[in-house]
């Protein structure tokens, strides 16, 4: 009810722990609190929020567009609400390493489990469209440096994003790789890699977890956990999927309304108002609300 019953420390903790295992982590992006939740209550290892899916919660496209006060806030919002670890994506850290400092302690303070920060050129694109360019090494390592001294929780997990597949193929993908883990990246997220010889490359040549993107309409293909966890893959992130099925199914309904002047075709289809008040925990909140207005004092008392 209300929080996470786990402080963020015990989040980050658990996700450091569970990474070290050897387990391949599974986690959905949440497009808001509600589907956190959600995420959570069908068994999930982690929630991620992507930079993408805020820009387009904000109307816009993913080209850096958004600020660290909407990234922060939006994000411990649905950190606030899971007992899963959140990892957020930092973009490029918002500006220059002192920017990217700053960034990692607002998301410390927002609760967040982690975050990746990549060595794109502001202002930055989707990782998955034509055109990209990165920075070179010394700012790229940079920034990662300073995300790691920035930190004051040391569970607070630090991920290096690099790009540089689109740009300079594989082989600078695993160097630039090497690099960052040297600066201090905690984990590795090699993005649009082409097949899993690749993702198998880049998760031999660093003593880190790597993670990988499984994004709908992008460079990679959609390989399965077993695939991805024989390759060495620690993380896998289906960042857009939930806001892709919602806004589907939102399309097809006010289609619906105007074709047929009802919604009544798409009832079926439709969350219950039963099923959303047992994803809130509503019979809590019902509870504790009847406690404080049934409290009676003791006689005597001072209470």
């Amino acid at each position: 009810m209300l929080h996470a019953t786990t402080t963020a420390h015990d989040r980050r903790r658990a996700l450091r722990s569970r990474l070290a295992s050897g387990e391949v982590l599974r986690m959905p992006g949440a497009f808001n609190p509600l589907t956190a939740q959600l995420i959570e209550e069908k068994g999930f290892d982690g929630v991620y929020i992507s930079g993408a899916v805020l820009s387009a919660d904000l109307g816009l496209p993913d080209i850096g567009l958004t600020t660290l006060t909407e990234v922060a806030t939006r994000a411990g919002q649905i950190a606030r609400v899971t007992n899963l670890p959140a990892l957020v994506d930092a973009d490029t850290g918002f500006g220059e390493p002192m920017n990217v400092a700053r960034t990692v302690q607002m998301l410390e303070d927002a609760g967040l489990a982690g975050c990746h920060i990549e060595d794109q050129v502001n202002p930055k694109r989707c990782g998955h469209l034509d055109g990209k360019s990165v920075v070179d090494v010394a700012e790229a390592t940079k920034r990662i440096r300073a995300a790691a001294d920035a930190r004051r929780d040391s569970e607070f997990l630090v991920m290096a994003r690099t790009d540089i597949r689109a740009v300079q193929g594989l082989p600078a993908t695993i160097e630039r790789a090497k690099a960052l883990v040297d600066a201090g990246a905690d984990a590795i997220f090699p993005e649009a890699m082409a097949d899993l010889a690749e993702f198998e490359a880049v998760a031999t040549a660093v003593p880190v977890p790597v993670l990988a993107n499984m994004t709908e309409f992008g460079k990679s293909e959609l390989f399965t956990v077993d695939q991805l966890g024989a390759a060495g893959v620690r993380m896998v992130i289906y960042p857009v999927t939930l806001l892709r099925l919602a806004m589907g199914a939102a399309e097809r309904g006010l289609e619906e309304i105007l074709a047929t002047g009802t919604q009544a075709g798409q009832v079926p289809s439709m969350q219950t108002r039963a099923r959303l008040y047992e994803l809130l925990d509503y019979a809590s909140y019902n509870t504790f609300d009847n406690s404080i207005f049934t409290y009676q004092p003791r006689k005597g008392g001072t209470h």
